[in-house]
């Protein structure tokens, strides 16, 4: 009988409002009613999660899941766990993961729902937080990308929608300081076998080190590409955020890390590991180092497991990128060169505690001191471009044991006199070996004077300073002298002291090379560096979203009261005020009342800054318009102003420069580029000695987009040749100078718009914004035809020159007479280009081939457009300087050394080649002394001819080709390099045919 009753009314009656009379009363059909389902086994709730369960029969399943671990456990991998994940992220995610966010975005704003409805979500996520729930979170992403690539109907919102879902939970799957670590502590507290342990172990590491980042950034982009705009952002599909969240996962996981785990430290390294290789090596190290090592004294020992637990070559690459934390942190100062042999006092105390932190990265550990001693003699090491802090850091931790520092002196010795290494090393790398060279002769003597003495008896030490002085780079041979006569006065009596009486020997910069034997630092305590490292909280992983719309002002309304006036008493009183009432002037016509639009008219306009500090705030001020616009009008002729006036510019020229190089054109404002490099190059003018390294260094170290990179490229070219006499030149082939005012518009598309019609391929695929490079490649255009023509003349009357000079008598007229050369005096550039200008960018240039290879993927530098435009820079920096510069022979040795270096990329790419051979062609004609030239590099000539004699065959000649001023026809950039490729080889051919004799010893041994 009790089957055949059927509920006629359910009544609903909610108890937190028993006061209302009115209850709702529903009456349902029979087929209405849907019978709860209770999962009893894992089979079941499979079952049912296939069947499109409603919400509480959802909620009810999972929580059976996570019930009883003892039976089941759906963290551990099995079929039936990958099938229940599986369902939850391809089914169920889709379908209720917008009622989770918004019941969680509900719980937010009434407390007492909050944490039954967080409950819910953490629920669901408790479910998927495993390997196997990461894997498949992944593997849908990628499913529903290439849906997305393959499907025709690219404005599909379902796709947009599950990609969306996914991303967001996936970024709440992984949220949390504490994730990595739970999810070990679930992959190794599991009842599997030790292997299959290290199995899932290393499939995690395979997820977060390498497919995470790159699938939640494609899926991210899809979902902008079909929403047609930019919406809401992740912080698992962004580097630097997701880098941040796994560097308080590291710190977290291993401030809780029970000491004697030896696996739990071990995986922990393995994720520092996979931290390490996904970029942002050195701002990871740094992070590091400032929040477990000079912040708390119990998580030091912490960075050291961590550090014991990486393989052998990553410990070497994290005590490289330590070191060069320290010195950027703490011991950022420039290279001294003081006539003062207690300079070092200063920053004895920061060095001594630099020290500290290094003794204890290496104290117990063989392989990491070997790794230091390496790095103080490595042909890409010894902090070169850095200060000598660091040098001297390094070699105070070494001359704690004598075996050490020894050993560092006699490898430090033989290197330095070593012949290849003098002919070929970047003069650069050679300063900064001297400096670790006469920093360990002075502890060495201080420990242990005897052995000193017999080491400077040894051949090796004479052969060093003997084959020093016989080198053709007067750097070299400077170096070699300091370092004979630093030597000599520690082991040697005064009437047997090394004295070459030169008068470069008695320059600063000498008496400061060989004060480094005196300076005596000590290894001190970390406690000095920890009281600058303030304590903060880790920074939180900030939500990236879209910019809002702003709406109308909210304004507060003000109530004025209403009275009636009587009319009469109205009349009176107007009356009387008439008569007291003076009239206004009639004001005179104000030019911006001529504006349409009243809401444009600016009349509290800034006035144009008179103070460097002044300038400064304009320029950071990236909010105004019109501060952006007047602080860049205003820079270069402030600068200039200002330069040779007190001590405004030589105090502000870093942060002065950081903010014209990293400026962004907010505002598109007219002549942007021509205005930030007039100030960047009034920058270098003012300081040359000092900001020609520092733009050389920030063009290689600082992170910035390639047109920012260029603009320093064109900055130094063009500060170099002002600096050499020829920024008369310039100012009229590169409109460096301030431009008319613009003219009235017409009817005609501003310039910007034209260009998107100008052609059918404009109208799909807008122009990007031009990089700043014409400047340099109209004055190595010009220089040029100014090198090119003359050797073309020549070539019409001879009928033995290259084919491609044999011109038609038609074409004779075209050829023009070539710019007069100024007069052959020193300039101002001429007597700092080595050290401020060309040096810095070669020798750095080495340093990265070192450090990253030589491919584009790799090195930003040798992106074909920054290494042609790097090439023509440094041809531009030797020809201001002129053929009578002192440091000429070891400029053309190491420009030489990089030219024939790019080979591999020369035949790449026609701009590369047509850089490198315009470079070459500059290096010979400067060289006005052609027997020693060919007596200091018969071998380069050599290499030189037969390279270039390929590339000009192959290249094929033309025959009837103008040289400038005739359009040529198809293959206008192969005729050029063609051309300068002839060109080379006339001057080549003509030192190798007049000294012949001279060069048959290097051309028997060259093949």
């Amino acid at each position: 009988m009790e089957g055949l009753l059927t509920p006629v009314s359910t009544t609903y009656k909610s108890k937190e409002n028993e006061q209302d009379a009115l209850v709702e009363v529903v009456k349902p059909t029979t087929s209405s009613i849907k019978p709860a389902f209770h999962a009893n086994t894992p089979v079941e709730a499979l079952e049912i999660l296939k069947h499109e369960p409603d919400y509480q029969t959802l909620v009810s399943t999972l929580r059976h899941l996570l019930a009883d671990k003892s039976s089941f456990n759906i963290a551990s991998p099995s079929p039936l766990a990958s099938q229940i994940v599986h369902v939850l992220v391809s089914d169920i995610l889709p379908n209720y993961w917008s009622v989770f966010s918004a019941s969680s975005s509900q719980g937010s704003t009434q407390k007492h729902k909050k944490s039954k409805h967080a409950s819910e979500q953490e629920l669901f996520l408790r479910c998927l937080r495993s390997v196997t729930g990461f894997n498949s979170l992944l593997l849908a992403l990628k499913r529903h990308v290439q849906i997305s690539k393959e499907s025709k109907k690219a404005g599909s919102p379902n796709v947009q929608e599950v990609l969306i879902s996914l991303l967001q939970a996936l970024s709440a799957f992984l949220e949390g300081s504490n994730t990595t670590a739970n999810i070990w502590h679930g992959i190794w507290d599991s009842s599997e076998s030790p292997t299959q342990k290290r199995a899932i172990w290393n499939e995690f590491l395979g997820l977060i080190g390498g497919r995470l980042l790159s699938s939640a950034a494609e899926a991210e982009d899809t979902i902008n590409d079909l929403s047609q705009k930019i919406g809401e952002r992740f912080w698992v599909a962004n580097g630097d955020l997701f880098n941040t969240w796994l560097i308080r996962n590291v710190r977290k996981w291993a401030a809780n890390l029970q000491k004697d785990s030896a696996n739990g430290w071990k995986c922990c390294s393995e994720i520092l590991g996979k931290l390490l290789r996904l970029g942002k090596r050195d701002a990871v190290i740094s992070d590091l180092l400032s929040s477990m090592v000079l912040r708390d004294v119990e998580k030091a020992s912490n960075f050291e497991k961590l550090l014991d637990g990486l393989p052998v070559f990553e410990q070497k690459t994290v005590l490289y990128s330590a070191l060069q934390a320290l010195s950027k942190d703490h011991l950022s100062s420039p290279v001294t060169s003081e006539d003062n042999v207690t300079w070092w006092n200063s920053d004895a105390k920061a060095v001594s505690g630099v020290s500290g932190v290094i003794k204890f990265l290496v104290a117990q550990s063989d392989s990491r001191k070997t790794h230091l001693l390496n790095w103080a003699t490595s042909s890409s090491g010894a902090g070169v471009g850095e200060g000598i802090g660091i040098r001297r850091a390094v070699v105070a931790v070494l001359a704690e044991d004598k075996s050490d520092v020894e050993t560092l002196l006699e490898k430090s010795l033989q290197q330095f006199g070593d012949q290849l290494y003098i002919r070929h090393t970047s003069t650069m790398q050679q300063e900064v070996h001297a400096q670790i060279l006469l920093l360990c002769t002075g502890h060495v003597h201080r420990k242990a004077p005897f052995r000193l003495a017999m080491m400077m008896r040894a051949g090796s030490h004479l052969s060093a300073v003997s084959n020093r002085l016989a080198s053709s780079s007067p750097r070299a041979r400077f170096l070699g002298m300091v370092v004979g006569e630093a030597l000599s006065s520690l082991v040697d009596k005064a009437d047997n002291k090394m004295d070459f009486k030169v008068e470069e020997m008695s320059t600063p910069e000498a008496k400061w090379f060989k004060s480094l034997v005196g300076v005596n630092d000590i290894v001190g305590d970390i406690d000095s560096l920890r009281s600058k490292t303030t304590s903060h909280p880790p920074p939180k992983i900030p939500s990236i979203k879209p910019p809002k719309k702003t709406g109308p002002l909210n304004g507060s309304s003000k109530i004025f009261s209403i009275e009636e006036v009587d009319d009469d008493e109205e009349e009176d009183n107007s009356e009387s005020d008439e008569d007291n009432l003076v009239p206004y002037a009639k004001p005179d016509s104000d030019a911006e009342d001529s504006d349409e639009d009243a809401t444009n008219i600016v009349r509290n306009k800034p006035t144009a800054p008179v103070y460097i500090r002044d300038l400064i705030t304009f320029l950071r001020d990236t909010d105004n318009y019109d501060r952006q616009k007047l602080g860049l009008q205003t820079a270069a002729p402030l600068i200039r102003r200002k330069a040779n006036f007190g001590t405004e510019v030589s105090t502000h020229v870093e942060e002065l420069a950081t903010l014209l190089v990293g400026i962004q054109d907010k505002y598109e404002i007219d002549d942007f580029q021509n205005l930030r490099m007039q100030g960047m190059v009034a920058i270098l003018i003012a300081l040359p000695t000092k900001m020609g390294q520092w733009f050389s260094k920030t063009f290689f170290d600082g992170d910035y987009s390639m047109s920012q990179r260029a603009s320093i490229l064109t900055t130094l070219g063009i500060g170099a040749r002002e600096l050499g006499g020829l920024g008369k030149e310039d100012v009229a082939l590169t409109k460096t100078d301030k431009l008319p005012p613009t003219s009235y518009p017409s009817k005609a598309l501003p310039s910007k718009m034209h260009s998107l019609y100008i052609s059918e391929n404009a109208r799909t695929k807008p122009k990007q914004k031009a990089l700043p490079y014409s400047a340099i490649t109209t004055l190595s255009t010009t220089l040029e035809k100014s090198l090119t023509q003359p050797i073309a003349a020549s070539a019409l009357a001879s009928a033995n020159g290259p084919a491609i000079m044999n011109m038609t008598p038609s074409s004779t007229r075209q050829i023009t007479t070539p710019r007069p050369r100024p007069k052959s005096t020193t300039n101002k550039l001429s007597s700092l280009v080595s050290s401020s200008f060309f040096l810095p960018l070669t020798g750095r240039f080495f340093v990265q081939i070192r450090a990253y290879g030589s491919t584009s993927s790799k090195n930003i530098t040798f992106d074909p457009f920054l290494l042609s435009l790097f090439v023509k820079t440094l041809s531009l920096t030797m020809d201001a300087a002129g053929p009578n510069t002192p440091s000429l022979p070891q400029m053309t040795t190491e420009f030489w050394d990089l030219l024939l270096g790019l080979q591999t990329q020369a035949t790449q790419d026609v701009s590369v080649m047509e850089s490198v051979l315009f470079a070459l062609l500059v290096l010979l004609e400067l060289n006005a002394d052609k027997r020693g030239l060919v007596e200091a590099h018969g071998r380069q000539l050599l290499e030189t001819q037969e390279w270039v004699q390929g590339v000009f065959e192959r290249l094929g000649s033309a025959r009837g080709v103008s040289i400038m001023g005739v359009k040529r026809g198809n293959g206008t950039e192969e005729d050029k390099v063609r051309m300068l490729a002839a060109s080379v080889l006339v001057r080549v051919r003509e030192c190798v045919e007049k000294y012949q004799t001279l060069l048959m010893g290097d051309l028997a041994s060259f093949s």
